[in-house]
């Protein structure tokens, strides 16, 4: 099993900047992809940003160039650093973990506001 929990949500007005974060615990040494998707209401869930144990990164195209997606291996912790935010970012966001056999973990979710 894979335990994650996020942080770093919050309200943040139009342009301004949140930092996730996503500790993960438990079998980690199965854990190779990471990643952070988010669902606003009434929308399905999607990809934001999702990166490698190598450090390989991939981006929705929505949030490039705006968010950035990085991986501290030795605390077991992937971060969203997301700039320039604006109302349709807002959403709950959901930290990801890609184990071995591809069995997915997912944590309980932070919900990030933005105001106009």
């Amino acid at each position: 099993q894979v335990q994650l929990v996020e942080s770093g949500g919050g309200l943040v007005q139009a342009g301004g900047s949140l930092r996730l974060s996503c500790a993960a615990s438990g079998m980690i040494f199965s854990v190779n992809t990471m990643g952070w998707y988010r669902q606003a209401p009434g929308k399905q869930r999607e990809l934001v940003a999702d990166i490698t144990i190598g450090g390989t990164s991939t981006y929705t195209d929505s949030v490039k160039g705006r968010f950035t997606i990085s991986r501290d291996n030795a605390k077991n912790t992937v971060y969203l650093q997301m700039n320039s935010l604006n109302p349709e970012d807002a959403a709950v966001y959901y930290c990801r973990a890609t184990a071995a056999r591809g069995r997915l973990y997912w944590g309980q979710g932070t919900q990030v506001i933005v105001s106009s």
